[in-house]
């Protein structure tokens, strides 16, 4: 069994967005003017977290390694109506072909396929309102401002879906490496014995002036549809790719067996893949044993209408030929934009801002809702001002009522968010 922390087509990482900066308090202060009014200076916004799709990177082995991700929080404001300065966003490139999902309910939040493709997954928290921002006919003075309102944070499970023009399959042992290794600069890592690539590999060949993307697909083995030895995660790279060179080890038994296996996998797995236009290469011709099995299943390839090339990956014998066969193949074929998922476009509150729920939580209460915690965060409970608009607020809302509604009692904790509150009549 393999150790799937070597499989880098996976992430999961932890986004957090910046905080808001907090509002100000302050009031003009001026040799002739004894009574200024307020003028604090509201908190700037907190960053945002952002994927962007890179055309450098080819796999988010680097995101293996840094899984949190944090955004700048936003200045506090000052007086003289001063605004705080806004947090810095963080930008996180990841390969062409990531699908983001959210890791608690799953949802798709983008399909990223394109270079430059972005999506905000973590807003950053907008600013707490200084003080003048609360001035009134009936409170000329407020002595109160708003807290940064907290970022969002997020665990993300990012997938990716190679974009190349050709996908190298076959069975473990195939030759696909050293075949990727011959006709272009990439140097995967090559052994005898299955599932020596553990993450796929991408290479560009030149092929009469013409540059072909390849990328070379683990080895499947029967039940990879499945997810037989990591299987359904190798053939989630296949999806995108235009041609299909289908690599056959001669030096098998029944090399046909392996070619059928390949193909009813790709079925089972997709309709889709099953259909992709499929360039055989009968490979390791250099042994004396495979060279004598060509001659026969020469003819049976023929007979089927498959289109199959001998070559050997290890001597180059053949692999130029096979190569402008499959060039022959994309020039046929309609340049498209990779399919994009179905479940797009996302990343949208679903809720009503005003909406909350009430739940008994122990001897406590628990009050949930998307603005309500929003107001709490930003309460500053140290300025009676703040903590009487908060009352009024909840007032506005329905809270206490709905509270005393659920039985609450004198002394009872409510729980809002990060803080906890004690009620009194």
């Amino acid at each position: 069994m393999q150790d799937e922390s070597l499989f880098f087509d996976e992430a999961k990482i932890f986004v957090q967005a910046g905080k808001g900066g907090d509002g100000c308090v302050s009031f003009r202060r001026e040799k002739y003017v004894p009574y200024g009014g307020p003028n604090g200076g509201h908190g700037g916004k907190g960053g945002d977290v952002i994927l962007e799709a890179s055309p450098h990177l080819n796999t988010l082995l680097t995101l293996r390694k840094h899984p949190h991700w944090k955004a700048e929080r936003g200045a506090h404001g000052q007086g003289s109506d001063k605004h705080g300065k806004n947090g810095a966003d963080v930008v996180i490139a990841v390969p062409r072909g990531t699908l983001v999902r959210d890791a608690e309910t799953g949802e798709v939040l983008a399909d990223l396929v394109n270079a430059g493709d972005r999506v905000i997954v973590a807003r950053g928290g907008r600013g707490g309102r200084g003080n003048s921002a609360f001035a009134s006919s009936t409170n000329q003075a407020p002595r109160f401002a708003e807290k940064g309102e907290p970022g969002e944070t997020r665990t993300l499970i990012l997938e990716l879906k190679l974009i190349a023009d050709v996908g190298i399959i076959g069975l473990p042992n195939a030759g696909k490496s050293t075949f990727l290794a011959s006709v272009t600069a990439a140097r995967p890592k090559i052994a005898d014995y299955p599932f020596t690539t553990l993450a796929p590999n991408l290479g560009v060949a030149l092929v009469d002036e013409r540059e072909i993307v390849l990328a070379d697909i683990p080895g499947l083995i029967e039940g990879a549809h499945a997810g037989a030895g990591l299987g359904d995660k190798f053939l989630r790279h296949i999806e995108r790719t235009r041609v299909l060179i289908h690599l056959l080890d001669g030096s098998l038994d029944d090399p046909l067996r392996a070619y059928e296996t390949i193909n009813r996998e790709l079925a089972q797995y997709s309709a889709r893949l099953v259909e992709k236009p499929q360039v055989i290469g009968f490979n390791k011709m250099d042994l004396p044993d495979t060279q004598a099995r060509w001659q026969s299943l020469a003819r049976v390839f023929a007979q089927r209408h498959i289109e199959a090339y001998p070559i050997s990956a290890a001597t180059g014998q053949g692999v130029r030929e096979l190569l402008r066969a499959v060039a022959k193949r994309l020039a046929e074929l309609p340049r498209e934009t990779p399919p994009r998922e179905d479940e797009l476009p996302v990343i949208r509150p679903t809720e009503d801002e005003n909406a909350f729920t009430i739940t008994r939580e122990g001897h406590a209460w628990r009050v949930r809702g998307r603005k309500v915690e929003r107001v709490v965060a930003m309460t500053n409970f140290d300025q009676d001002e703040a903590v009487l608009r908060l009352h009024r607020i909840f007032q506005a809302m329905g809270v206490n009522t709905a509270l005393k509604d659920a039985g609450v009692r004198e002394g009872d904790v409510v729980r809002i968010g990060e803080v906890e509150l004690e009620w009194r009549e």
